[in-house]
């Protein structure tokens, strides 16, 4: 099969893929080894507490700094094949050879951001080694923390070695770089234009294709040295979010929708929900919108479920009757659905950068994900009744024979729901239970794909997400330190309560807010920058703090579909090989209906709240 799902002719074999270096066959063992070792030890904990009544010593702990190591490997790994988040690659529109020097420019300046974070990693550790703090006995804290310095190096010299040219190009890359570290070092920054003039290269080099990390990471550097304060307080903040005791299940959960991917699940729910509302009228469009809900509750990257399910349902959806502008449409809105539901990664992040319960989150955004779900299923039905689209005849027989086919996948929400709200287990205790299960499902009950490849495939893609968002995190939390450092969230405050006298008027101005935001900035970008700064003023205007969570979702999961950064826009105009305006037109009446619901949650709050515990 080739990208786009289309039967490779017989007479033209693929060739023999190349076998990784060996290099790179090492980092990966080690992210898989890191991941599997996550997911064992809380299960370990689970059963020595009923078995023994006490846990593993310390297995909090190695957990939480394996998410740090896993995060900073990962980085490497998405840097070491140019999976690494950024605006666009604008610098490769040009021709040779302004092309080469413009990829050597932007290589320089991200490497040297990265160099920066990697002194300001070093920093940290040279601080703990003093203190001889241990994570556990016999592994000392500056070990675990030696990971900032080495991933950010590492990440600095693929930056180079990935600027397109020769070996002279990576060579001037490599000296901007060392330039760009000792000018930031020195005491010039403190002046006005130096450090002027250092925010504008940054800029350009963002537009012309750097990573979004090294953006906010370069910010917060450059904010710090123009005021005159050690950058090692950047390291200390990413020590801190990234060993939070939540966000292990980010990468736990993340590796189980991909363990998911690699198998059948997509063909089998597709079937299951076929047969369940088949007869109905808009049958398969309804199937369209379910299927893409649970996948992507799991995968939490919904991306990955137009590509994942996009060559079964477009087809199906064309075959039936159905409009090619209508099923474009719906599916590629259909890949944002899932977001609100447990346990999609962004609902966990919020929930760790706002500082929330995760469960509470999880149920507040259960009602809302429900109505966005049912509103966009009444419009299939609706585009099924209009197209004349054939139904498929009920048939108890094959309804219970798919249900058979796909009980073991139906049974992961149940996992999920039962471990966390039944008090089995805490959410990274259910988020590892998911990943086993998954594991043993796809590889052991239905025998979609082998062992070792499904370990391969699952947990080398999930070091890629994984590190490539905690990047983000790590380098937007070190700028928002700065922001808090300087009082501009109480500014904001200040002003917002002087110029906005009403709640009404508070939610409708930031629904107008989030939507920008979701047109310009990834999810996970937006949660951890923008949400330390919406949240105070929330909480002034009366907002409960799970409601407020909900709408930011709820707006952001409308970014995927809002240019010029909307992903489902991209990743939909690349899997099936249309135009991107013709993606857009074909979005924007799912994009107004999905609008209207972002509405009704936040203007109806019982929505959100009526779950939570009093």
């Amino acid at each position: 099969m080739n990208l786009h799902g289309c039967a490779l002719p017989h007479s033209a074999p693929p060739p023999a893929a190349t076998p990784p270096p060996f290099a790179d066959r090492v980092e990966n063992a080690v992210s898989i080894a890191l991941l599997v070792g996550m997911a064992v030890l809380p299960i370990l904990e689970i059963v020595g507490r009923r078995v023994w009544r006490t846990g593993v010593p310390g297995s909090g702990a190695l957990v939480q700094h394996a998410t740090l190591w896993i995060g900073l490997l990962g980085g490497a790994i998405a840097a070491r094949d140019d999976r690494l988040l950024s605006i666009g690659h604008l610098a490769d529109r040009f021709r040779e050879p302004y092309r080469r020097v413009l990829s050597g420019f932007v290589a320089a300046v991200s490497a040297a951001v990265s160099l920066l974070l990697a002194g300001s990693g070093l920093q940290l550790v040279r601080a703990e080694w003093a203190d001889r703090h241990y994570v556990v006995p016999f592994l000392p804290l500056w070990v675990a923390e030696g990971v900032i310095p080495a991933g950010f190096a590492l990440i600095a010299w693929r930056l180079v070695r990935r600027a397109h040219g020769g070996v002279w190009t990576r060579a001037a890359a490599a000296a901007g770089a060392v330039v760009g570290v000792a000018f930031v070092s020195s005491g010039l920054l403190l002046d006005s234009v130096p450090f002027a003039a250092s925010i504008a290269v940054l800029l350009l080099a963002v537009v012309l294709g750097a990573p979004l990390f090294a953006a906010l990471g370069g910010l917060a550097v450059l904010f710090f040295r123009h005021e005159d304060v050690p950058i090692a307080s950047i390291s200390a903040e990413i020590y801190r979010i990234v060993t939070s005791p939540t966000l292990p299940t980010i990468p736990l959960f993340g590796f189980a929708g991909y363990v998911l991917t690699a198998g059948n699940v997509s063909r089998r729910l597709v079937r299951f929900f076929r047969a369940i509302v088949g007869w109905m009228p808009g049958g398969i469009a309804v199937v369209t919108v379910l299927v893409c809900t649970f996948f992507t509750t799991f995968t939490g990257a919904s991306g990955v479920t137009i590509v994942a399910l996009g060559g079964i349902l477009l087809p199906a959806l064309l075959v039936e009757g159905y409009p090619e502008r209508f099923s474009l449409g719906l599916l590629t809105s259909s890949g944002s659905l899932g977001l609100l539901f447990p346990p999609c990664l962004p609902v966990i992040l919020y929930a760790v950068v706002a500082g929330i319960a995760v469960d509470k989150m999880f149920l507040g955004g259960f009602l809302p994900g429900v109505l966005l779900s049912l509103m966009m299923a009444g419009w299939a039905v609706r585009g099924g009744v209009r197209a004349g689209a054939r139904r498929t005849p009920f048939s108890r027989k094959e309804l219970g024979a798919a249900a058979w086919e796909a009980k073991w996948d139906l049974l992961l929400p149940v996992i999920v729901l039962v471990g966390i709200f039944g008090g089995v287990a805490t959410a990274v205790e259910a988020a590892a239970m998911t990943v086993l299960y998954a594991i043993g499902a796809e590889a052991f009950v239905h025998r979609d794909v082998g062992f070792r490849r499904l370990l391969s495939e699952a947990g080398t893609e999930t070091s890629r997400l994984v590190g490539g968002f905690l990047l983000l995190l790590a380098a937007a939390t070190g700028l928002t330190g700065y922001m808090v450092d300087a009082g501009v969230p109480q500014i904001l405050f200040e002003w917002v309560r002087s110029t906005i006298d009403s709640r009404f008027t508070f939610l409708l101005i930031l629904n107008v807010f989030l939507l920008l935001v979701g047109a310009f900035m990834h999810i996970f970008s937006a949660i951890v920058i923008v949400v330390p700064i919406i949240a105070p003023l929330a909480a002034a205007f009366g907002v409960h703090p799970v409601h407020l969570g909900i709408i930011f979702l709820a707006n952001l999961e409308l970014g995927f579909l809002l240019p010029p950064v909307g992903m489902n826009l991209f990743m939909s105009a690349y899997r099936f090989e249309k135009p991107f305006g013709e993606v857009c037109r074909a979005v924007l009446p799912f994009l107004l209906l999905l609008m209207a619901g972002v509405l009704a949650i936040t203007y109806i709050p019982w929505l959100t709240t009526a779950l939570l515990p009093k």
